[in-house]
């Protein structure tokens, strides 16, 4: 097969985001009613989340504005108050974005000169004299299930439990061991691998967070980040093959990686349990019994579209071709590798741009050949990259509590949920300690069930899903904090980020 290069898409909105932490330790904060700005929460949610728009960046400094997840700016009153709004002229609204070598950030209002600071409680730019009341920790708001680029190697980190290491050789990231779980703790960061290990100062992975799974993070907008263990020591890949260890000389940027949201790689199964696969270059057949590379689809759907694309792990996207195939030589702007998605109890259905429905034919070729789906146009599908999933909400993670018996859905950590599979879209979900997930009459969860109860995925979006519960109702988030599975509808509180 040709080598087709693995490339990185561009930036999403959720990329350039981040949560601002001051010197108390609390987060910059959009207060919805009051038009104020403030800085007493203590944990990162919708209204301590901020876009980085950057209108011009150079070396250690860049001009930007900071707006929140409501679309509204942060803007600097004459008299160094703050509200949130439209700006008024070309640089109402506009700071200067300074980075410190402690990873720290300050913001300078453009107009007046002033410093973005805060007491504790409240916000404001009254000073023009820089003071550690400045200095601001920046947190990336993504989900905190990510993958790392680096964009000198072209390659992406990838665990090896074997080994005990990490390497940065993985040209395409549709293996568990690429993901990684980024825990924020103390203002320090530890990199957990998907089999629950942590990348340490020792250049080995280790079984249990400690002093030396704890990194320092640089960040820059767009989601490039540097790790450092706070006393010169960086993390880049070196060597031949590329091990990525603490040192003290990275050349030409190895430093830097690029953060992203870990992708959703997925495989499809025919009514004959024959998974598809790319055979003969670009010809799309349903013949393996086995999960091969070429089984493997990355699941590429925006949120705001019910289209699918599905980009196979040769770099092409699956697309509807004459005499209605389907190849996987597509291009991703291309108007016919969009399928829209139908879904049925679990499995998926895939409609061509023609409005035909994707099948299987006697010899094993897919075409969108159906008018009407049938068992044969019909698909399972299992997540392939995802041994567990972290779920979040609208607001906040879900995840277990000392002062609950019941899961919460705001969390600021999360709880992983190990997918043990049943059937196609059917999974079984158990807790870190190894029980099940339980759901009373009430509805709500307890993660300590004896019994394995069936959830059923339905994917929403590339990084977004709904689950069926055991009682037949969606699960939510509930404003509360518990956990809740009532609704006989999908809302926006039953799309969880994942």
């Amino acid at each position: 097969m040709d080598e087709v290069e693995w490339t990185q898409r561009q930036p999403k909105p959720e990329d350039l985001r981040v949560g601002l932490i001051s010197w108390a330790g609390s987060y910059l904060t959009f207060e919805t009613y009051k038009n104020t700005v403030s800085a007493t929460a203590k944990g990162l949610g919708r209204r301590q989340t901020w876009e980085i728009l950057v209108s011009n960046e150079h070396e250690a400094q860049a001009v930007v504005r900071l707006r929140s997840v409501q679309g509204l700016y942060l803007l600097c009153e004459p008299n160094g108050t703050l509200c949130y709004g439209r700006p008024k002229s070309s640089h109402h609204g506009c700071f200067l974005l300074r980075f410190h070598r402690n990873g720290k950030w300050t913001l300078q209002c453009v107009i007046s000169g002033r410093y973005l600071e805060s007491d504790g409680e409240d916000a404001f730019c009254t000073s023009r004299v820089l003071s550690a009341y400045h200095m601001w920790t920046p947190r990336p708001a993504l989900h905190v299930h990510v993958i790392l680029y680096s964009p000198l190697t072209h390659c992406y980190a990838r665990a090896d439990p074997t080994m005990g290491r990490v390497w940065v050789d993985a040209p395409i990231p549709c293996h568990q061991e690429c993901g990684f779980l980024l825990h924020f703790q103390d203002g320090c960061y530890h990199l957990e691998t998907s089999n629950h290990c942590f990348v340490s100062h020792i250049d080995r992975l280790v079984s249990q967070p400690s002093s030396q799974t704890a990194f320092h993070m640089q960040v820059r907008p767009g989601g490039l980040v540097a790790l450092s263990d706070g006393e010169g020591g960086m993390l880049y890949p070196q060597g031949s093959r590329l091990l990525l260890g603490l040192g003290s000389s990275p050349h030409r940027g190895e430093e830097w990686f690029i953060l992203r949201h870990c992708p959703t790689w997925v495989t499809l199964r025919s009514k004959a349990r024959k998974f598809l696969s790319i055979l003969y270059d670009f010809e799309v057949y349903a013949a393996s019994d086995h999960i091969t590379p070429m089984s493997l689809f990355q699941f590429e759907c925006d949120n705001e579209n019910p289209s699918l694309q599905l980009r196979s792990a040769n770099g092409c996207y699956l697309a509807q071709r004459h005499h209605r195939t389907v190849m996987a030589d597509g291009h991703p702007l291309e108007s016919d590798t969009f399928f829209r998605v139908h879904w049925n109890c679990g499995k998926i259905i895939l409609q061509s741009p023609n409005g035909r429905f994707l099948g299987i034919t006697a010899g094993g070729l897919l075409m969108a050949n159906a008018t009407i789906p049938g068992p044969n146009e019909e698909f399972g599908i299992r997540l392939a990259n995802r041994p567990f999933i972290v779920l979040r909400g609208r607001y906040g993670y879900i995840g277990t509590s000392s002062e609950h018996d019941l899961m919460q859905c705001n969390m600021d950590q999360p709880d992983c949920i190990h997918l043990l599979p049943c059937r196609q879209g059917i999974y079984h979900f158990q807790a870190q300690g190894g029980s099940f997930w339980s759901i009373t009459s009430f509805g709500t969860f307890r993660p300590w069930g004896k019994f394995a109860l069936n959830f059923c995925i339905e994917l929403q979006g590339s990084n977004l899903l709904t689950v069926l519960a055991p009682n037949g109702f969606y699960m939510r988030s509930d404003r509360s904090g518990t956990l809740l599975a009532d609704s006989e509808d999908i809302t926006k509180e039953c799309i969880w980020e994942f």
